[in-house]
């Protein structure tokens, strides 16, 4: 089954500068993990516009049909960073419930999960 890393390519980190001309931070964060992700598997990418995690900048979720959910913040626009989230969600498209074991989580995803959504009911 594919699991979706949803990226928001809004996102901007405190300090990011409109005229710059530079790319959001999400915009950033999305070319790198949509890079990363080239290569695994059942793990697809999209972007999206707005997350509604301003507070958390640079937002994914991490996401698959009849799984546990998760939204995820405060990455910085780095390769290490779109590596861990690639990482993570291909352990998650492995697993049935969607459920990763602690001991198996990248280091780079530990201490940015925001929330857990429970798979919609069937009905």
């Amino acid at each position: 089954m594919t699991t979706w890393i949803t990226i928001c390519d809004t996102c901007k980190r405190e300090g990011w500068d409109a005229a710059s001309g530079q790319p959001t931070d999400g915009e950033a964060l999305a070319a790198l993990v949509e890079a990363a992700a080239t290569t695994a598997d059942n793990v697809r990418t999209r972007r999206v516009s707005c997350t509604m995690g301003c507070d958390r900048a640079c937002n994914i979720t991490v996401q698959a049909a009849g799984k546990i959910n998760y939204s995820l913040g405060t990455f910085e626009a780095t390769a290490e960073d779109a590596e861990a989230i690639v990482e993570y969600a291909g352990k998650h498209a492995a697993s049935e419930t969607g459920q990763v074991p602690y001991r198996e989580w990248p280091q780079g995803v530990k201490g940015h999960f925001v929330s857990r959504h429970q798979p919609l009911p069937d009905a």
